[in-house]
């Protein structure tokens, strides 16, 4: 079948976690022999930060890394529709396009005979539902949400005909366990600062813990903000700046534990969704500690896979726990790692998808 996707970038992974997934869909569809034509706008914001930070070698570096993928750029607000759609099976559009975008895509769909789906990963759902609401998604065959709460939104509010949940997943040709390295520090936390909606979180359950236990800890992301940069440094942990997702797994392998961190919505309104970061780490096999978040959706044996921690002090005792514990981390390691192979891979969420399809 022929698979066309509109995002927001494939290439760029700049404050963009919507391509870890992204990439692992296409690099399994691919693989069971299907076409996959993925479109992004040329003046996109995350790939025109990560040009303006790091350069076309940043590019060059995701075209050796990913071989067999790669983007089609376009310079207006959608594309020639008739070209890019043309013998098409399956369409997703996510919902990091512009409305312009999202409604020329469905105007086509009236015209035409394939799937279309629209595909949320994102709070703005909940946290800003007029955005949502005036979306054209009529003809949209349905939306493929990434998790329970957002789905039944769509359908209760009316906003699209069907829905089903389709939630993030790990790449486990890119995302595993690397053995045999040499650890160089205790703690890796990998993630981006923001917009300081998790700002007092961070400090709660990553600075004040590893400044408490005088861990080895290193951060990567981009958007910290110079007093965010001093608080790493006031409590010795160094920045690493912008990580490449791909390269992740070759951090995790070089520290001993991490922690998730998830923003404010994703504590307090999206329910059972804990974003792309701790499926990644836990098919890296690296033990993990996380913050509050309420798996709703059974995704994960809570305090086998990872422990979860309720308030700063209690982050900082599961993680002297972890790291004195040899027993306790292998077989959090062993955990996590087996739930991700076995219900949590992108091979999984491509089966998901066209079973879903199929019923259509």
């Amino acid at each position: 079948m022929r698979f066309v996707i509109f995002t927001h970038s494939l290439v760029s992974d700049w404050n963009h976690g919507n391509a870890h997934f992204l990439r692992g869909i296409a690099t399994e569809l691919l693989s069971r022999s299907h076409q996959v034509d993925i479109y992004e706008p040329a003046g996109g914001w995350s790939r025109q930060n990560l040009l303006r930070e790091k350069g076309t070698s940043a590019l060059e570096h995701f075209a050796r890394h990913y071989p067999a993928l790669r983007s089609i750029l376009y310079e207006e607000s959608a594309p020639n529709l008739d070209q890019a759609l043309r013998h098409a099976d399956i369409v997703l559009v996510h919902e990091w396009n512009t409305p312009t975008l999202v409604e020329a895509v469905g105007r086509h769909r009236g015209r035409h005979d394939y799937l279309l789906f629209f595909h949320d990963t994102h709070h703005r759902v909940l946290t800003d539902t007029s955005n949502i609401s005036n979306l054209a998604l009529s003809a949209y065959d349905g939306v493929l949400a990434y998790g329970q709460v957002i789905r039944d939104k769509y359908l209760s509010s009316g906003w699209a005909r069907a829905a089903w949940t389709w939630h993030e997943a790990a790449d486990i040709r890119v995302f595993h366990p690397i053995e045999e390295v040499e650890k160089t520090g205790d703690l890796v936390w990998i993630g981006n600062w923001g917009d300081g909606e998790r700002a007092q979180s961070l400090r709660d359950f990553l600075i004040a813990p590893v400044k408490r236990l005088g861990l080895r800890a290193c951060v990567y992301g981009v958007r910290y903000p110079p007093e965010a940069l001093r608080e790493l440094s006031d409590a010795g942990i160094t920045y690493g700046g912008w990580l490449p997702n791909y390269e992740a797994p070759e951090v995790f392998a070089r520290f001993r534990v991490t922690v998730h961190v998830p923003r404010g919505p994703y504590v307090k309104a999206l329910r059972g969704i804990p974003t792309i970061r701790p499926f990644e780490a836990l098919a890296c096999g690296i033990p993990l500690v996380s913050a509050p978040w309420c798996d709703s959706e059974g995704l994960f044996r809570a305090n086998r896979d990872f422990l979860f921690a309720a308030d700063s002090e209690e982050m900082t005792a599961c993680l002297q726990r972890v790291l004195e514990d040899a027993e306790l981390s292998s077989a959090m390691r062993k955990s996590g790692l087996g739930t991700v192979l076995g219900r949590h891979t992108c091979a999984h969420r491509v089966d998901e998808l066209l079973e879903i399809a199929g019923s259509l």
